[in-house]
């Protein structure tokens, strides 16, 4: 026999509400009156419906936002199986088991812990299953099923922006977008009218509207001026339950700003402007401003101005500053205050934008009048030229008047003039003028070959006032004159072979004039005539600025002349002529058959004979080695210079110096000889010292004698001055500078140069007592003995 079994659901679908104080324990009995059941056995699962409800078995519903102490119920699941004896538990799990939802395992009643919330979590879904106690084995296959969360108008309906900006041109018709506002409701729209916004207007009435279905805010009001008034705030509110009573609702504010168009003509706000300008004022400087006025802002309020009519057409100008706005009116011309001092003018004022939909409202322009008053200033001198060129012949004469330049005050004052040169542009004083009258005259002579052109500046200063002064330049052009004869254009030496042929071409001559030729030059070439008749060669003019030597006889000899000097006078065909004699030098050489120069006396000539530039480099070279050789031999000799017999071991006044070379002993008289200190009329004259090479052989210098009554100390001072002084000196002082000890020495003289006047052998043992200072000396002459002996 086949047994069914059957898994029974039943949940609560009596009031939204529902809820009990009885702990979930206790909730064992009491089924709703309205139940689902649903069969789950493994063959049949028919569900079994009430006729007169149509509920899905699989579905829970349970309201939002429960506001009871208690949790709140949701359903009960029950089994065939459970026969009332607690051997069955309930099991739950999926969305929120165990947490959000619990279930009674002994009942099967689940309950919500806590208040849900549909805008976090519209559905839940979840597991049931029903398994025996003792075995832990299920009865029932799982069964899934969801519970939905029910709406409630909780939310209230949000923009989506706190606060809106919005612009509008001004002057716009009626119903003109502005702007749009959006607010969203979180309620679930699907569901009532929990969702359903409508829009309405708080604040802006009666310049602005909003659409209640979109949100869109337009104008409301004709004409509105931004010029009365720009900025308006507009309360926007956003209520759900499509605007029914009861309904949440939001707000938001919108900032409009009504934008300029260009409704206003510009405007001067004075009939009439007065400016006074000096005449000295230069060409585009201000005189003054102007400035219309106009309501609007930005490219709607710019300005262009200009000058209509008026006398002063030419005289101004106007422009138009693009920060300001305001019309400049400068000056175009040279002001005079003594032709004309008042000028009248009409100045015009307009929109360069302008908006055809506001041309009723009138002209968009504007005009005034502007009186101009020039003002007399003291202005500086007038010179009739801008500049002045003057011409002048070089031979002009000194205090030679040249020109004259004229300059008169344009103030009706009619101030007098007085001139002079600027010698910063005349440094060396060529030229003056009178103050008087401005002619310029030389102060000193010209010459066009040295200075063409002279500029020159004129000062003209009013006398009254020096200050007011102006300058003209002047030019001079030197005119020429024939001043200069012709010469050559160089030097000319040329030879002539000794085996020359009579009538034989040996040079072509030429020449060159500093002076100016309008017609080209025209120079002739002739002998001098203190040589025409006598000369062994002939000169012909070609007659085209250019003239040839020729012999005149077969056959020169060098040995009988070797150089021959031919005057030639060179003359022009100006106006006074100029002449010259320059000289043609023609040295006598040999030379081949062919007439090909061998050699000739003159050394300034160069023969093919000569050396090779080959040659000519070695040799140079070999000179250039052997002067660097005998620059290092010198070098090397003054190096090898012999040193002193004297070198100092320490830095000690009174320390004992030793000797590299010590001579020939006492018998050795020629080194130094002490009687000369003792008697300085027996100085040998030329006797050279012996301890030093002589660099060069200097005559020694011949010293006044000191007296035998003169003490020794005088002596050598005196020698010690003249060593000082005399280029013949040896850098270093003779062993004779320290010959004396002085009157007061316990020791009297210790120099062994002494011994050279004694006969006998001294003893120094006693050097050995003096201390170490004397240590090395007593080393020196202690050994004497020992010495001997060797």
């Amino acid at each position: 026999m086949r047994t069914y079994h059957f898994f029974w659901i039943l949940f609560w679908v009596g009031h939204p509400y529902q809820s009990s104080s009885t702990p979930l324990s206790k909730r064992t009995s009491g089924f709703p009156e309205n139940t689902k059941v649903l069969d789950l056995s493994r063959n049949n699962r028919n569900v079994f419906n009430r006729a007169k409800r149509s509920w899905m078995w699989n579905q829970f519903f349970l309201l939002e936002e429960y506001t009871g102490s208690d949790y709140q119920y949701v359903g009960k699941l029950h089994s065939d199986q459970d026969k009332g004896d607690g051997s069955l538990k309930y099991i739950l799990s999926g969305d929120g088991a165990g947490d959000l939802f619990i279930i009674n395992e002994n009942t099967g009643d689940i309950q919500a812990t806590r208040r849900l919330d549909r805008e976090e979590k519209p559905v839940y879904i979840l597991r049931a299953q029903a398994i025996n106690k003792r075995t832990g084995r299920p009865v029932e296959p799982e069964s899934e099923f969801v519970i939905k969360i029910h709406d409630i108008n909780d939310n209230e309906p949000l923009f989506t922006k706190d606060i809106y900006n919005a612009s509008v041109p001004e002057m716009s018709d009626v119903g003109t977008f502005v702007v749009q506002v959006t607010a969203t409701d979180a309620d679930d729209p699907t569901y009532g009218n929990s969702a359903r916004v409508v829009y309405s207007i708080l604040q802006g009435q009666p310049y602005f509207s909003v659409e209640s279905e979109s949100g869109i805010i337009k104008t409301a009001l004709l004409n509105m001026d931004r010029e009365n008034r720009e900025q308006y705030q507009v309360v926007i509110q956003a209520k759900d339950m499509g605007g029914q009573m009861g309904g949440l609702s939001g707000t938001t504010t919108v900032n409009i700003t009504l934008t300029d168009v260009n409704d206003n003509p510009p405007h001067f706000p004075q009939s009439a402007y007065q400016f006074k300008v000096p005449e000295s004022a230069p060409l585009d400087s201000p005189v003054g401003r102007i400035k219309a006025s106009d309501a609007d802002v930005g490219p709607n309020a710019a300005m262009e101005y200009s000058i209509i009519e008026g006398d002063g057409l030419e005289m101004f100008g106007v422009i138009t500053d693009k920060e300001t706005q305001e019309g400049i009116v400068t000056v175009k011309k040279a002001l005079d205050f003594e032709k004309k001092r008042q000028f009248t003018l009409k100045v015009e004022a307009s929109n360069p934008h302008v908006d055809p939909r506001f041309l009723y409202l009138g002209p968009f322009k504007d005009t005034t009048t502007v009186r101009i008053q020039v003002e007399d200033v003291d202005e500086p001198p007038v010179f009739s030229r801008p500049a002045y060129i003057l011409e002048v012949k070089e031979d002009v004469q000194i205090n030679a008047v040249i020109g004259t330049v004229t300059a008169r005050d344009p103030d009706s004052a009619k101030n007098p003039i007085k001139y002079s040169v600027d010698r910063h542009t005349d440094m060396d004083r060529i030229f003056n003028i009178d103050s008087g009258n401005g002619s310029i005259f030389t102060s000193k002579l010209l010459d066009r070959e040295t200075v063409l052109w002279h500029n020159i500046t004129v000062i003209a200063s009013e006398i009254n006032n020096p200050k007011e002064s102006s300058r003209v330049p002047v030019f001079i052009k030197v005119l020429d004159v024939n001043d200069n004869a012709p010469e050559f254009p160089m030097f000319y030496e040329t030879y002539v072979c000794e085996n020359a042929k009579a009538e034989q071409l040996i040079q072509t001559l030429s020449a060159v004039d500093k002076d100016d030729a309008f017609g080209g030059h025209k120079f002739s070439f002739s002998l001098a005539p203190e040589v025409a008749s006598s000369s062994n060669f002939t000169l012909q003019d070609n007659r085209d600025n250019t003239a040839g030597i020729y012999t005149k006889r077969t056959r020169y000899s060098r040995h009988e002349m070797n150089m021959y000097l031919l005057p030639v006078v060179i003359s022009d065909n100006e106006y006074p002529i100029q002449s010259s004699t320059e000289t043609v030098t023609i040295r006598v050489c040999a030379c081949d058959q062919r007439g090909k120069m061998l050699s000739c006396n003159a050394e300034a000539l160069i023969h093919p004979t000569g050396l090779s530039t080959g040659a000519l480099i070695a040799i140079l070279l070999c000179i250039i080695i052997l002067l660097v050789t005998v620059v290092l031999f010198a070098a090397l000799r003054r190096q090898r210079k012999k040193e002193p017999l004297i070198i100092s071991k320490e830095d000690i006044r009174d320390n004992i110096v030793s000797y590299n070379d010590e001579g020939g002993g006492e018998e050795d008289t020629q080194a130094f000889d002490i009687g000369t200190l003792r008697n300085p009329e027996a100085i040998e004259d030329n006797k050279l010292r012996r301890d030093i090479v002589p660099e060069t052989l200097f005559m020694p210098r011949r010293t006044p004698v000191v007296r035998d009554n003169t003490d020794v100390r005088d002596f050598i001072s005196q020698r010690l001055k003249e060593n000082d002084t005399d280029p013949t000196a040896p850098p270093y002082d003779s062993l004779a500078t320290y010959a004396y000890e002085g009157n007061g020495s316990v020791a009297e003289s210790l120099s062994s140069l002494e011994s050279v006047t004694t006969d006998g052998d001294q003893d120094y043992d006693y050097l050995s007592d003096w201390g170490p200072r004397f240590k090395k000396l007593a080393d020196m002459y202690g050994g004497t003995d020992s010495d001997k002996d060797s």
